[in-house]
């Protein structure tokens, strides 16, 4: 493998990475155009993992705009990230594609004043689009929880 290629590779890896933490920031800003903008034209979310609903970027964000009034206050932490990016030619060439696992803990308060925390796994798919790197699909596995 070439210095070029390896290069291209830790350059994919950390726009990737970004991406992951530009959609975190989004969602706890609850800035949905910003959450609109990281995926692609035909991207999904799927949150039915943590009682949520699936479907169409668009069509979550306005759930999550909705939903997400319930907890004023969200942080994501999104942790032990381990991506992997798709090579067509093999592994000397760089991918258009990526699938991030990443593991999460979501501390939140309720409008009440309670907490309310929640941890879980993500999976994100990626591609390479003309404009950088954009979500594909996310879906959330939620594990666990701890009520007020």
């Amino acid at each position: 493998m070439t210095q070029r290629v390896d290069l291209a590779n830790v350059m994919d890896r950390l726009a990737v990475e970004d991406l992951v933490t530009g959609y975190a920031v989004a969602v706890d800003d609850a800035d949905w155009t910003a959450y609109l903008a990281l995926f692609t034209p035909d991207g999904r979310a799927d949150y039915t993992g943590s009682g949520g609903i699936e479907g169409p970027a668009a069509r979550v964000a306005d759930w999550l705009a909705e939903t997400m009034t319930l907890f004023p206050v969200r942080q994501h932490l999104i942790v032990n990230r381990r991506v992997t990016l798709h090579r067509p030619g093999g592994y000397a060439e760089t991918g258009d594609a990526a699938e991030v696992r990443a593991d999460y803990v979501n501390p939140m308060r309720m409008a009440s004043g309670e907490d309310f925390v929640c941890g879980g796994r993500y999976a994100f798919a990626a591609r390479r689009m003309a404009d950088g790197w954009r979500l594909r699909s996310v879906v959330v596995e939620e594990r666990w929880r701890r009520l007020p």
